[in-house]
């Protein structure tokens, strides 16, 4: 689905909803189909604020609310407790590794397992409607740092 699509499902969803499709939802949602990867409602209306200065946090945080249930964003949870928001897309589904260090999330895809995850659904006679497979520990560039930290304090 590209933006387009994505604006025109969003515009079917409050028509059906009997709500109006302001113009500030129109921007927050061209904002956050614009915006892609995982965000943090606090992070997401720092750029919803450059596009539009007049545009409230809480009305931001209600359309997100109305993206999520439109089937058209995401919300995950991980392990800081923040809910960040994605994009939703049937045909783009990915796992994630988050760094418990410095919070960067690194979408990952495997066909491997994906076909693990349906062989023990199948198994246990699961009728597996979706899931959520988070990794969490240190990114390449933390345990870098990490390392050289230590390099250095071994030094002097």
């Amino acid at each position: 689905m590209d933006n387009a699509d994505f604006h025109a499902a969003f515009q079917e969803f409050i028509t059906r909803k009997g709500m109006n499709a302001t113009a500030q939802r129109r921007t927050i949602a061209e904002v956050f189909f614009r915006f892609r990867g995982h965000h943090t409602l606090e992070e997401f209306y720092q750029h919803v604020q450059e596009a539009d200065p007049s545009i409230g946090q809480t009305t931001v945080y209600r359309t997100l609310k109305l993206l999520c249930e439109a089937g058209l964003a995401t919300e995950i949870h991980f392990s800081d407790g923040l809910a960040r928001y994605e994009v939703a897309s049937s045909d783009n589904h990915h796992d994630h590794m988050i760094c418990i260090s410095c919070g960067k999330v690194i979408e990952v895809f495997d066909p491997r397992i994906e076909k693990i995850q349906r062989d023990i659904a199948r198994k246990h006679n699961f009728l597996l409607r979706g899931h959520s497979h988070n990794l969490y520990g240190i990114c390449a560039d933390c345990h870098a740092r990490k390392a050289h930290d230590a390099a250095d304090i071994n030094s002097h």
